[in-house]
């Protein structure tokens, strides 16, 4: 065992300003099922270890005390370094959660920034928190991962409440001290990076698009049905087909390339089949829902070709619904198809137990009889028989489940085993109906197991398959397939818990045991008599020609690309921009500079090609004679513009493409851009470029029409530095197809980045007094006309680019909506903020734009930011769209009932009104200006509520996990309360508590269960109660039953209980209760209390104000 102290506080310092963001979508697969998920965190450099564990070594226990614990003021925290299997590993955890209200924890690799390329570890471990009262109730969950430059820690984000962990009647935080272990066990893995799934196994994998392994596992067990495979490869399809928009064919070519290809297929065009994007990739589905989906849409687009009715022969089979009369004659039955059958894992050791729980018979009597139609209520047996099984057997394994107790779903993670042969003809046929044909032999053999890893909330999916149902299994797992043997596909997967040696005898000696969060949730049995039909031979005379050319073409040009690849650097790319491109591009593609290079024509061409010979093949590309061409390099500017800078010269031209691209470049970069200008004579035709001397410059000319709001390029000119612009006017106007005579305005396009940079030029200065030179730009307009600007947006050209720059379309979201776009308004990124909620407010008809409240976009979560912008919060539209290093085009709106600017100066608060005598419980919203007090609350609420008598007084309690914390002071100020965490309740003072004898007592009285865990769980609405100085708790509990109307039947298994410090002692009937309640030294109230000990039946609703908290059993109203 080792104890180890947290880091000395200014190095934690110094690692909390590195804290990066968490990754923007979920990672793919997801473990565990308390959303536990890698984080981007800074590691510690620490020497390169790259030691390989020959065999699995043995787990070892970390532990780490953190004293003073609630004075850790960081966001995160790291344990010291510890070693386990030769690997540097240490805890992370974040005190005050990663984004959530709870304490969040990990296991961090230690030396990750340090370790060589391509490193990968796997490790199963647990993370705990102990509980330092009772060790039963420490807090432990195990998970497993494979750790790599990628991924370098994992665990969990949603580890433990925030509420509990610092509640100090609970256990954890003793002290101020906190103890935290770790157990680590790290398993040897084969080099992922060299593995070659062809070459090992005869098989390749599919490749995850960010968290499809789902939908991979099950697109593998479908393929390796070759009599599935077959019918889809006969599914008409045509050459015009595309795959992305057809599923038929998109499924077709996937399962071509995993039978022909040599490498991991991907599945973008199959997901674009099914009208997926990319955010749809990223979420997790459920794999029975998917495979449901699928093939219903397969066998709908079978209908009316050669293969209908494919689905059905595999998978479809008959059970029958019955209804038996015991003591009349009567039976009535219902016949229902099946694709699959939905297995109960829950108490269930094996499938078989499954299958008769399945069958099981209910009987239907007392309250519960059937109504049978000529003869009334009668005594029946209920059940369900099978008429006949498919072929291909899916079984859907119930791993997943709704946990009533906890009103959550949970993953059943038992121990559930599943045979290699399935005999459901056993024990004389007694899943079998009268109807079923006793000639058919069910028995089947296991064909693939596909497996979940993780919890509720996410994991791994992965599938082991036997693809000839030979003794040979094979796990496909995304990209790799592995060989493995019986064991590690079938047993390993039957779920449990795994117990390891203990190793370090001593303190806390508890075996290392572990839940095996890998299991089996569907099987697929293939029926022995239908073996050779169903696991046919499919070659390429099944797959239509189209499909093998398409396919055929598709692997030519990858192996083009590859060799392209291979030989690129023996080429350089040329790209050539010509006059044409530029007019092409300029008011279209482009504003600002003159060219986008990737959409010009480019030339592949062998480095060590003579210029000269490039210009040939030039010559026939564009028609223009070798002699008329003349080539001008591209220079990038210090103000990141990119402009012609010079002509080539004949030395340069005489050199060969690789020399003049080194001469070009001083980036490493295999590319050379050019631009070609080419002369041309009266008659269009090309003519020798004229001489160019050092006077001589190349300017670039855009016209600009303010009416049109339009910018397009006219043509270049030669000019002399010592020639002013006044002498260029007319050729100008000629360009343009202006009168000679038309006054126009020039200016200067200098840069566009950061900020747009349009200066006007001086026609009287010569062009070198305006610093023109090669490759400047200059635009021009008619000069604005003064009496003709109200209808004219942008009346100059800096006015116009500045537009152009900024301009942004902004797509509007109803708050209340959050996925659909409302409208959308085309806005400048320099907008302020009045500008945007006018622009708002007059799209929506608003008159008072100071009514708009917006809400800015979540990039990462695709949802909007749970904070609202406040009113001229900030300065610019671009501010309101930045998010971290992205930036939206979303913003989200609502209209409120008063202006921005006053709601900002109050105050809001949702308190729960219980009514005294109602059986009810109201919302209420209340707004009041921030220095009110809790008394100004409660006198705004009487005028809202409904109370028992004129009289009433009333008080705000603070509520939490089912306890009262606090019962607020008239006097204390509301600015600082917080209802987000905390459910902020109101009621009346009963008389009762006004009137308190000198020995009476109030307590707190509470509802808790207990888990199968035994762990108690609070639930339902606490409440306080005056209990006097020798009642009895016979006496006690008439009174509870009366407050509370609980029927005598449900009350008698009620038990009642004296908590201290989070400890139960069960009370008898005949004990004086105020006796237990006499320390007046506890932390907090909630501290001690009078449990209530019975199950939770109430409808599991939340306070609208508070989605996170139960409801007692009062209905709620929402009046707000």
């Amino acid at each position: 065992m080792t104890i180890m102290t947290p880091a000395p506080i200014d190095q934690q310092q110094q690692e909390d300003e590195e804290m990066l963001v968490p990754h923007a979508v979920p990672h793919a697969d997801l473990a565990e099922n308390n959303n536990h998920q890698p984080m981007d965190v800074v590691a510690q450099p620490e020497t390169a270890n790259t030691v390989e564990p020959v065999e699995d070594p043995s787990p070892s226990r970390f532990t780490w005390r953190i004293d003073n614990f609630s004075r850790v003021n960081l966001k995160k925290l790291y344990s010291d370094v510890f070693v386990v299997g030769s690997y540097k590993w240490r805890v992370l955890i974040f005190p005050k959660g990663n984004n959530v209200d709870y304490l969040s924890m990990y296991l961090d690799v230690a030396d990750s920034t340090s370790l060589p390329y391509g490193w990968s570890r796997y490790a199963q471990f647990s993370l705990a928190v102990v509980n330092q009262i009772h060790n039963k109730y420490t807090v432990r969950k195990d998970t497993q991962h494979q750790f790599n430059a990628r991924e370098s820690d994992w665990g969990f984000t949603s580890f433990m409440p925030l509420g509990e962990l610092y509640d100090p009647s609970r256990g954890y935080l003793m002290n101020d001290t906190l103890i935290i272990e770790a157990e680590v066990l790290v398993r040897r893995i084969v080099d992922y990076w060299t593995y070659d799934s062809k070459k090992e196994t005869g098989y390749v994998g599919l490749k995850n698009q960010g968290a499809t392994c789902y939908m991979n596992s099950l697109l593998q067990t479908l393929y390796h049905i070759p009599y599935f495979r077959k019918a889809v490869y006969h599914m008409p399809t045509t050459e015009n087909d595309m795959p992305s928009g057809s599923i038929p064919l998109a499924l077709q070519s996937l399962f071509y390339k995993l039978q022909y290809s040599d490498t991991s297929v991907a599945t973008k065009e199959l997901t674009k089949s099914f009208g997926w994007d990319t955010y749809d990739s990223f979420l997790q589905h459920d794999v029975q829902e998917l495979n449901r989906v699928l093939c219903e849409k397969l066998e709908d687009k079978m209908k009316a070709t050669v293969v209908e009715g494919t689905i059905q022969k595999l998978f479809e089979g008959h059970h029958m619904n019955y209804i038996e009369c015991i003591n009349v004659d009567y039976k009535s039955t219902r016949k229902e198809s099946f694709y699959d059958l939905q297995l109960d894992v829950k108490g269930c050791p094996d499938v078989y137990a499954s299958f008769d729980k399945y069958v099981e018979v209910e009987r239907l009597e007392g309250d519960n009889k059937y109504h049978a139609e000529q003869y009334g209520l009668q005594d029946a047996k209920k059940g369900v028989l099978f008429i006949d099984f498919p072929p291909v057997l899916q079984l859907q394994l119930k791993r997943f489940e709704y946990d009533f107790m906890r009103d959550t779903m949970v993953k059943i993670n038992d121990r559930y085993e599943f045979p290699l042969q399935l005999d459901l003809d056993r024990d004389n046929g007694k899943y079998l109906s009268p109807d079923a044909d006793r000639n058919v032999r069910n028995l089947y053999t296991l064909h693939s197991v596909l497996v979940h890893s993780g919890g509720v909330h996410g994991g791994h999916y992965y599938a082991f398959i036997r693809p000839t149902l030979s003794d040979q299994w094979y796990k496909f797992d995304d990209e790799r397939v592995t060989k493995e043997d019986p064991k590690r596909a079938m047993e390993e997967q039957y779920g449990g818990e795994e117990e390891l040696p203990q190793t370090n005898p001593g303190f806390n000696n508890t075996p290392f045991k572990f839940t095996k969060y890998s299991n089996a949730y569907m099987l697929v049995y293939i029926r022995e008599a239908d073996k050779e039909k169903v696991i046919c031979n499919v070659d390429e005379k099944d797959i239509a020609e189209h499909l093998r050319e398409r396919l055929k073409k598709e692997q030519e040009e990858k192996e083009h690309k590859k060799k392209e690849k291979a030989e690129a650097h023996l080429y350089t790319i040329i790209k050539v921009a010509r006059d044409e491109d530029l007019g092409e591009q300029i008011g279209k593609d482009i504003y600002f500079d003159l060219v986008e290079h990737d959409k010009v024509r480019s030339f592949r061409v062998q480095k060590q090609t003579p210029f000269n010979v490039f210009k040939e093949e030039v010559a026939k590309e564009f028609g223009i004679p070798v002699q008329f061409q003349r080539f001008w390099l591209w220079a990038k500017r210090q103000n990141h513009t990119y402009r012609p800078n010079r002509p080539l010269t004949q030395i340069e031209e005489a050199q060969s493409v690789g020399q003049l691209r080194e001469i070009s470049n001083k980036v490493h970069n295999a590319e050379l851009k050019l631009f070609l200008e080419v002369e041309r004579g009266p008659d269009l035709c090309p003519i020798a470029p004229p001489e160019k001397t050092k006077d001589d410059i190349l300017l670039f000319f855009k016209l600009y029409d303010p009416e049109k709001e339009e910018l397009r390029f006219v043509g270049r000119l030669f000019v002399n530095n010592t020639g002013k612009p006044s002498e260029i006017l007319a050729r100008l106007n000629k360009m343009a197809g202006y009168d000679p005579e038309e006054e126009i305005g020039l200016y200067e396009e200098i840069k566009f980045e950061p900020n747009v940079m349009c200066e006007p030029i001086d026609k009287k200065l010569t062009f070198r007094a305006s610093q023109l030179e090669d490759g400047d730009i200059i635009c021009f307009q008619k000069a604005p006309a003064t009496d003709n600007e109200e209808h004219i947006r942008y009346p100059d050209v800096p006015s116009y680019l500045e537009y152009v720059h900024n301009r942004q379309v902004v797509h509007f979201r109803s708050l209340d909506k959050p996925k659909e776009d409302d409208f959308c308004l085309e806005m400048s990124r320099l907008f302020t903020y009045d500008d945007v909620v006018e622009r708002v407010a007059e799209q929506l008809g608003l008159d008072d734009p100071s009514k708009i409240r917006l809400t800015p976009h979540n990039c990462y979560s695709q949802q909007p930011k749970p904070q609202p912008i406040k009113y001229r919060g900030v300065e610019h539209l671009s501010d309101m769209l930045v998010h971290y290093n992205q930036t939206s085009d979303i913003l989200y709106y609502e209209v409120l009932d008063i202006p921005l600017p006053e709601l900002q100066g109050l105050k809001t608060l949702k308190v729960a009104f219980h009514h005294a005598t109602k059986d009810e419980v109201v919302i209420h919203t209340i707004r009041l200006p921030k220095q009110s007090t809790v008394g100004d609350v409660l006198e705004d609420l009487k005028k809202k509520v409904e109370l028992s008598r004129p009289d009433a007084e009333l008080r705000l309690l603070e509520v939490f996990y089912h306890k009262i914390y606090k019962v607020f002071p008239p006097n204390e100020k509301i600015e600082n309360i917080n209802d987000q965490y905390w459910t902020l309740r109101a009621e009346e003072i009963p008389e009762e508590e006004k009137n308190l004898g000198p020995h009476d007592r109030l307590i707190h009285v509470y509802h808790f269960t207990k888990d199968t865990t035994q762990n108690q769980m609070n639930f339902g609405e606490p409440f306080f109660l005056v209990i006097h100085e020798c009642e009895t708790l016979a006496e006690i509990r008439l009174r509870i039953q009366k407050k509370l109307q609980v029927p005598d039947d449900e009350f008698g298994k009620w038990k009642f209980a004296f908590f201290s410090l989070g400890r139960p002692e069960y009370l008898e009937d005949s004990e004086v209760v105020s006796n237990r309640f006499q320390r007046r030294d506890v932390y907090g109230a909630w501290e001690q209390y009078l449990g209530l000990e019975h199950t939770d039946n109430a409808p599991k609703r939340s306070y609208a104000a508070n989605q996170n908290r139960h409801t007692f059993e009062k209905p709620v109203k929402i009046y707000n």
